[in-house]
Parts: structure tokens; C-alpha cells; sequence
């Protein structure tokens, strides 16, 4: 028997006594994390599963990279190698909930929509309306991923109460002295550890939710009805716009979320389209872009990230680096936003993009732009998070947690 035949026995063998025999398989090319071929594929069942596999794995020197759903997988930079593909889909449900105190512990493999739906019985809901409805809650963790409701309520790390981790040598982790886990955890890309579960604040559902739809035409006019919005004291749940770029014919609009009580809510929503006149309306229900990523599964994504009074200028600077208007979309009120681009777009007209988004962004106050997915033809030949790309907590975190770099080896955390 050679001797990678010997390592497979030996992997497989010591991966069925973590996981059991049925929860672990040779990978094939499905299973390819962004192009980056797996050896092996276990799905844990528990938290103490995941702890075994990540002591094997020590044991072997052997690499492992976290998943839930896989709908991030192709965020940020592939992993290096990938020994290991850890499927967490198995650990789902709510471990535990306390309505009265708006509390809920929550398995990290838990879908977003299964989780919406559990809380939606209580009046409650976790205000994390992601982009991405088939992701789990630990996938959403990871990445540091959020939706409108950012605007009110932060983004993951500003939700979650606690974490449950495990940790490269196979402990099971809440508190790492020194850090704030739950928080450094958030945005981490699953390399500094594999949440398992998460205590997460929860909030009541509102009573009534009305949404001001206003027509734009300039990325200027959002960034002048956003600030009128902002200083207007109607305490908007979101703020949102979709500059679609001249693709598909849609018009540009800005639209804001008030919630609350029925009559507060639709007084303070016919308020704002007052304020925000050209046409604005109260609506029922959402645009149909709302909570929406601007690009599809094919295209180059752009994230940004900025002093909302500064947004604007990135958005132009894009679009006189493209030669066209890109499409964006995001959070304005708070200064986030994505951008989409077609996969054929040349690798210099790509990384003098991301110069120019960048170069504004540091000479208005801070912020950046990450090369969010793209080929891996592109990425090679582009900096996919510029400078300062992670802060010194996390790189600290990450060599008392992972020093022989075993967990998601060669992904970088996302400063925003």
C-alpha cells in the first residue's frame, strides 16, 4: 500500500470514529471549496463531534475548513490547501430560547429561514435579513453578513451575546482571556475557529412596517436625501438604494424602512416622503431589490465600506474607472454598499477599480473596498483587500489560536 493510500485508511478511519461512518467521505470536484480541491468531507453531528475531528486533524497535520450552507465559500481569498471540508449542516436547531428575555442559543448549522420561521411563533426575529436566505447561522457569523436592518440594529457581531468555538487543537471554547471571542469570531472566515453554537439578542417582531420609496438619479441626490433622512429625527429602521447602473432599464431609487406601531409607523413613513418629495411614496411592502446583493453567482463583487457622507464619491470614481456606470446597492445610511461587474472585465480596468475606490476612500476619512468574489484568474492578479486588511487584535487571536495556521489556511478576515 503506498503511502497516501495508507493516509487515506488512516483519515477515513479516524474521521467515521468523530463523525460516524455514514457522516464521512471522500471528496470529489462538488466538493471543491472555490476551486481548491478537498481530501475528505465529515459532517459532525455535535459540538464534541467537531472537537474530535479538530484534534485528529492536529494529530495529522492536516488542514480543515468549516461550511454550512456554502453559500460564502467563494467570499475573500480560497483557502491554500484543504485537507479537510467540515460540513456542519447536521448541527442545526435552536438549543435554547427565552422569549421573555429575547434570547436564543442557536446550533451554528441552523438555516436563516428555519431560524426566521422558529421566532416568527413568538413575535420575535433575529435582525439579520442577510442577502443570502439559504445561508446558516454560522455561515452568516463568519462572514460578518447583514442586511438593511444594520441600519438599527449592527451587524452580527453586535448581536451575538456569546459563541461556543472549537478551537484547532479540539477544545471547546466560550471565553478566550483577553479577547472578545464572540466579536473577533464575526468576519473571521472560520480562521480562528469553528462555531458551533451561538447566543444570539433577539428582537420583537413590529406590529406594522412601511417602506418610502423614492426615484434617484444621481449617486450626489442619494447621498443628499440620505443626510436628510438621517438628520430628520423620523429614526428610519434602514436605509437603503439601488443604483442599478443602466443595466436591465430600472430606475435608481433610494427607499427607507419605519416600523412600529401601525399609526407611528405610516405617520413617520408619510413624513419622510414629505420630506424626501420627487415622487416618493409609501409602500407596503419592499422594492423588489431590498435586501438584495446586486450581483448574481457569476459576476466580479465589490464590498465598500465608508463614511456614509462619503459613499457618494466612491460610487463615481468607480464609474470613471469602469467607463460606465457599475451597479451598487447597499446600506447608505451606514455607509456600506456592494458593487457588481461582469466576469469578463479586464484584470488592469479591475485592480485601477479598486485603486480608485481605495485612494477616495482614504482621502475622505477611511473605509475600504474588498475584491469580495471574482475568478480565480482575476484574484491572482489583483489585491483582494488592500492595505490594512486585518487589524492587530485579530492577527494576535489568530496566532495564540491556530500557530501552525490548520484552520481556513490562506482566508483573511474582512476588516469591515
Amino acid at each position: 500500500m503506498t503511502r497516501e493510500a495508507e493516509l487515506a485508511v488512516t483519515v477515513i478511519e479516524g474521521l467515521a470514529e468523530a463523525c460516524g461512518p455514514d457522516h464521512v467521505w471522500e471528496a470529489g470536484p462538488a466538493d471543491a471549496v472555490d476551486g481548491v480541491p478537498v481530501g475528505w468531507v465529515a459532517a459532525p453531528g455535535a459540538a464534541e463531534d467537531v472537537s474530535e475531528v479538530l484534534r485528529f486533524a492536529a494529530a495529522e497535520g492536516l488542514s480543515v475548513v468549516p461550511t454550512g450552507a456554502g453559500t460564502k465559500l467563494d467570499w475573500g481569498l480560497p483557502p491554500t490547501h484543504v485537507d479537510i471540508l467540515l460540513d456542519l449542516g447536521r448541527m442545526s436547531g435552536i438549543l435554547d430560547h427565552d422569549p421573555g428575555e429575547l434570547i436564543a442559543t442557536i446550533a451554528a448549522g441552523t438555516p436563516m429561514r428555519a431560524i426566521r420561521a422558529h421566532l416568527l411563533r413568538e413575535g420575535q426575529r433575529l435582525a439579520l435579513d442577510v442577502g443570502s436566505p439559504a445561508a446558516t447561522l454560522g455561515g452568516v457569523l463568519a462572514a460578518n453578513e447583514a442586511g438593511p436592518l444594520r441600519h438599527r440594529f449592527g451587524a452580527p457581531r453586535d448581536l451575538v451575546m456569546g459563541v461556543r468555538v472549537a478551537l484547532d487543537e479540539g477544545s471547546l471554547e466560550r471565553h478566550v482571556d483577553g479577547f472578545d471571542l464572540a466579536r473577533h469570531v464575526c468576519g473571521s472566515y472560520g480562521t480562528l475557529g469553528v462555531i458551533t453554537e451561538a447566543t444570539v439578542r433577539l428582537e420583537p417582531m413590529p406590529a406594522a412596517r412601511a417602506w418610502v420609496i423614492r426615484p434617484v438619479t444621481t449617486p450626489r441626490e442619494v447621498q443628499q436625501l440620505t443626510e436628510a433622512l438621517l438628520a430628520s429625527h423620523l429614526e428610519a429602521a434602514a436605509i437603503e438604494a439601488d443604483l442599478p447602473g443602466g443595466s436591465g432599464g430600472r430606475p435608481a431609487e433610494l427607499a427607507a424602512l419605519f416600523e412600529g406601531a401601525r399609526d407611528a409607523a405610516f405617520s413617520r413613513a408619510e413624513a419622510a416622503a414629505k420630506l424626501l418629495g420627487g415622487g416618493a411614496t409609501v409602500e407596503q411592502l419592499p422594492p423588489a431589490w431590498w435586501g438584495r446583493y446586486p450581483f448574481s453567482a457569476e459576476d466580479v463583487a465589490l464590498k465598500l465600506w465608508g463614511r456614509p457622507s462619503e459613499l457618494f464619491a466612491v460610487v463615481y470614481a468607480l464609474r470613471d474607472a469602469a467607463g460606465t456606470p457599475v451597479p451598487v446597492r447597499g446600506s447608505v445610511g451606514l455607509g456600506v454598499a456592494h458593487a457588481s461587474l461582469p466576469d469578463s472585465v479586464a484584470p488592469e480596468r479591475l485592480a485601477g477599480m479598486l485603486t480608485a475606490a481605495r485612494t477616495v476612500l482614504l482621502a475622505r476619512g477611511g473605509g475600504g473596498c474588498t475584491l469580495l468574489r471574482a475568478p480565480l484568474e482575476l484574484r491572482e492578479l489583483v489585491e483582494t483587500y488592500g492595505p490594512g486588511r486585518i487589524d492587530d487584535a485579530s492577527a494576535r487571536l489568530k496566532l495564540a489560536l491556530d500557530p501552525e495556521d490548520r484552520l481556513a489556511p490562506g482566508r483573511l478576515p474582512d476588516p469591515a
